[in-house]
């Protein structure tokens, strides 16, 4: 009986209505399981972006040269980057253009950086 007390009183003291760092711990497995669904789904769209990127690296960067086209809309529709987004995002990979032009990488952290 004193282990079930314990215990009740442990969980309970854990179900804090108070902001905390930690949430409320019964949650964490659930927690724990979104976030790898999440982690799932953002790496599966980097995958993609980052082959799209890498076979397409030319004309993404004529596209980005030029305010946009058809490769730069189509890897933002891959990130899933929103459209309203889009044109100042273009305008924020042509002050980087040397970089990008260089560093297919940076090219795609950039891209998922403002994916959805």
């Amino acid at each position: 009986m004193r282990k079930f007390a314990f215990i009740l009183m442990t969980l309970t003291a854990a179900c804090s209505t108070q902001p905390n760092h930690v949430g409320n711990p019964l949650l964490l497995p659930l927690n724990a399981l979104g976030s790898s669904l999440g982690n799932a789904t953002y790496n599966a769209t980097r995958g993609k972006v980052e082959v799209y990127v890498k076979t397409n690296h030319p004309a993404l960067i004529a596209d980005i040269q030029g305010g946009g086209g058809p490769a730069l809309t189509k890897v933002y529709d891959i990130a899933d980057v929103p459209k309203p987004v889009r044109a100042e995002h273009t305008l924020q990979l042509q002050s980087d253009l040397a970089l990008y032009a260089s560093n297919l990488d940076a090219l795609v952290v950039a891209i998922m950086v403002v994916s959805g």
